[in-house]
């Protein structure tokens, strides 16, 4: 079973993802003025990601570059299968409805939300 990031693994993935492989100096550029993190933190929870699968280090270079191993819809479903399974009851409706009352979505939002439904039941014909 792959491991859940934890808040502060899921910002330097974001920005793995939005970046793509970077070193630790580029995660850390990114992450300043949000966390008020040391440069040293930013490394340490990077080496502790590694360790526990999350990403992937290439020590070809002098300054190592990581990679996140999961695809960010891949871990992003994970997460949320696992949110729906223990706070929702298994109920995709109830994770949907308690997504939308925790925060209102735009009515551009509702609208994304119906077609990617409509797009969900004819992939699943």
């Amino acid at each position: 079973m792959k491991p859940k990031p934890t808040a502060s693994e899921l910002e330097i993935l974001q920005i793995l993802w939005n970046l793509g492989p970077s070193t630790v100096r580029q995660v850390h550029e990114n992450l300043e003025g949000k966390n008020g993190s040391g440069y040293t933190t930013t490394l340490k929870l990077m080496q502790i990601m590694a360790e526990k699968g999350l990403v992937l280090r290439d020590e070809r270079e002098r300054a190592h570059v990581y990679r996140p191993v999961s695809e960010e819809q891949e871990t992003k479903g994970r997460l949320a299968g696992d949110l729906m399974d223990r706070v929702f009851g298994g109920s995709a409706a109830a994770l949907v409805l308690g997504a939308l009352s925790a925060k209102p979505a735009s009515p551009e939002e509702i609208d994304q939300i119906r077609r990617m439904l409509k797009e969900y039941e004819r992939s699943r014909r």
